[in-house]
């Protein structure tokens, strides 16, 4: 199986702990991770991923994170195909990143793109018929599709 992890699960580790489902959702980014290293997951990085991880202003996240997307086994550059699908995303109202994310994890063919974001996540979800890729949050992938590997 291949996925693409949004840059909300990459961080997750480094969020606010004191609230159970952060918690939850740090240990199924590490199970992702483990199930990455012995090959049952195949992760997809991008030029999207790494330009966020780039931005972001704490440079001991942001160097973990680089060496954790290292470990991706495909890495979707970018073209004008993905931004223009990219575009053609947003005009079904997922803005900006979000829909270049969505755009990698279509022209990788990726099974599943995983997110933390609750509002992204709802708003695939209303146009799920018109994306090429499966919009999951990581709670409900880790229970249905992790525990099935």
């Amino acid at each position: 199986m291949k996925i693409y992890l949004d840059a909300c699960v990459y961080n997750r580790p480094f969020d606010d702990q004191k609230r159970p489902r952060i918690v939850i959702e740090a240990l199924e980014f590490l199970l992702l991770l483990t199930k990455a290293e012995v090959g049952e997951i195949k992760l997809v990085s991008s030029f999207a991923l790494e330009y966020e991880n780039e931005n972001n202003p704490y440079v001991d996240r942001r160097e973990i994170i680089a060496d954790i997307m290292k470990s991706a086994t495909e890495h979707v550059v970018c073209t004008d195909g993905v931004m223009n699908r990219a575009r053609e995303i947003e005009k079904s109202g997922i803005m900006g990143l979000d829909a270049i994310h969505i755009a990698c994890a279509e022209e990788a063919r990726a099974d599943c793109f995983i997110t933390c974001d609750d509002v992204l996540f709802k708003k695939a979800g209303k146009i799920n018929d018109r994306l090429k890729v499966k919009v999951i949050s990581l709670l409900r992938f880790v229970n249905e599709e992790v525990f099935e590997l």
